[in-house]
């Protein structure tokens, strides 16, 4: 019985249709990897620290799954990738390169010679880094039949220790892109020595019935989507080789009554459990209930659970936190991972405040669009800015964006009573994620909205005083 390789392509946003935050691709990456995921696949690293951030942090959170992120084709991002990669448990280089004329020209801007030398440079480059090479001909089934033989050839021949074929198009039917595979296997000898997976695009809805007709005819890797919208179904796709592989001798590792049960979760995760209205990313996080501090607790266990929450503070923020934690333990019994944000917030960098808050006015109701017009000032000048959003707060964050010019991750955001009675002062946590890092803020008032304003801009300012100290 042969053992197919599952590989997930959810956080490859071209290929699966979902945009997915920093926190939601670690969170849909660990669940995967304990559902027995073969192969989990992430977006390739650009100049932007974030991208090596993001692989990085998922690399070291995946225990099982082999971790696979794609190369620039002319091999100027390998060592780049490599060193975000490299601290996985099995990581994986992958080579992706048009096949087609078209894509040749128009998206690699190269001639079939360039591009065969391209691709021989690249594969190369990657296997000096690992044995697990994946060169991926994104559009095969397009391409011409002779060119696909001779770059099959060569990027086996420089260290590919798998080929995927895809129909990028998606117009092929089963036993179509099933005899194209047989046909290019016996055309190319090299891919008898390398595993030879498949990507279908879901164009016809046939994605799935593809995905298994290529397994029938040698295909020993299936890339697929845990939450599908324009390829095969991880979930359709491992019930039917459980079901019925022994009929051609496959079988998979992935855990499918498990993925079954998981496939709502991840249909929300991958929703973000947002309105499609908001431009925001991220609906508020769940409370980490498993971080209970109290008074007992030294400087060691605060950093610890500090860092578990996303922040990287420095020494000086660390203290302040610490310092500021023993005051408020003192009081309490016990301190929960959101009180534990909100002396985050509090208490770490501070700084001297960019924007300031002159005035805000929010139109909200049950049978209308909320409005928001807020004006903040900047080096003594005013700005106003007018949003609709997905009530006052996302309103109100909108127009605030709509004056500073700037779009952050919204990671969390909180709000608790801090007094009782009808004029009650509430308080809200708002965490803001820029450049892969975490920045807290925090505001107090007896409106909600305003206190949710001034904890956006707390944050904020925070973000803005950095990147001019880093500029």
């Amino acid at each position: 019985m042969k053992t197919i390789l599952l590989s997930d392509v959810t956080m490859k946003g071209e290929k699966s249709g979902v945009s997915l935050s920093f926190r939601e691709k670690i969170e849909l990456a660990k669940m995967l990897d304990r559902l027995g995921v073969s192969v989990i696949e992430l977006e390739g690293v650009s100049e932007n620290k974030a991208d090596a951030l993001r692989v990085k942090s998922i690399a070291s959170a995946v225990k099982q799954s082999c971790v696979a992120v794609p190369v620039t084709l002319d091999a100027g991002n390998v060592n780049a990738v490599w060193a975000a990669l490299a601290e996985a448990k099995t990581p994986r280089l992958q080579v992706p390169a048009a096949m087609s004329p078209v894509q040749m020209e128009y998206i690699y801007h190269k001639k079939p010679a360039a591009m065969l030398e391209a691709i021989k440079e690249t594969v190369a480059a990657c296997r000096e880094k690992t044995e697990n090479v994946e060169f991926v001909a994104e559009d095969a089934t397009r391409a011409d039949a002779a060119f696909l033989a001779e770059a099959l050839t060569a990027a086996v021949e420089a260290g590919a220790a798998t080929v995927t074929l895809c129909d990028a198009a998606g117009a092929m039917l089963p036993e179509e892109f099933a005899a194209f595979l047989e046909e290019t296997v016996n055309a190319v000898p090299a891919l008898h020595n390398v595993n030879l997976g498949v990507y279908c695009a879901n164009t016809l809805a046939m994605a799935d019935a593809c995905a298994v007709a290529a397994v029938a005819r040698g295909a020993a890797e299936v890339k697929a989507g845990a939450y599908a919208a324009e390829t095969a179904s991880l979930q359709n796709v491992a019930r039917l080789l459980s079901s019925r592989g022994e009929a051609f001798g496959a079988d998979t590792q992935v855990h499918t009554y498990e993925l079954g049960r998981a496939s709502e979760q991840i249909a929300r995760l991958c929703n973000g459990g947002k309105n499609r209205h908001s431009l925001f990313d991220t609906a508020a996080r769940e409370a980490d209930a498993q971080i209970t501090l109290t008074v007992h607790d030294g400087p060691e266990a605060v950093t610890a659970a500090v860092k578990s929450l996303g922040y990287d503070l420095s020494e000086e923020d660390g203290a302040a936190v610490y310092a500021e934690f023993r005051k408020i333990a003192a009081r309490k019994e016990q301190i929960d991972a959101r009180e534990l944000d909100a002396i985050v917030a509090a208490a770490a960098m501070q700084t001297p405040p960019t924007y300031t808050l002159v005035s805000y006015l929010v139109n909200n109701g049950n049978i209308i669009t909320s409005m928001a017009a807020v004006k903040l000032a900047k080096d003594g000048k005013e700005t106003e800015g007018v949003s609709l959003g997905d009530g006052p707060i996302d309103a109100s964050f909108l127009a605030v964006e709509q004056v500073t010019g700037s779009h952050y991750e919204l990671d969390d955001f909180q709000i608790r009573a801090v007094t009782e009675g009808k004029e009650a002062m509430g308080e809200t946590v708002v965490r803001l994620r820029s450049g892969g890092k975490l920045y807290s803020g925090r505001g107090i008032s007896t409106d909600i909205v305003g206190a949710s304003i001034l904890a956006y801009l707390n944050a904020l300012n925070k973000i803005v005083y950095e990147e001019a100290a880093d500029a």
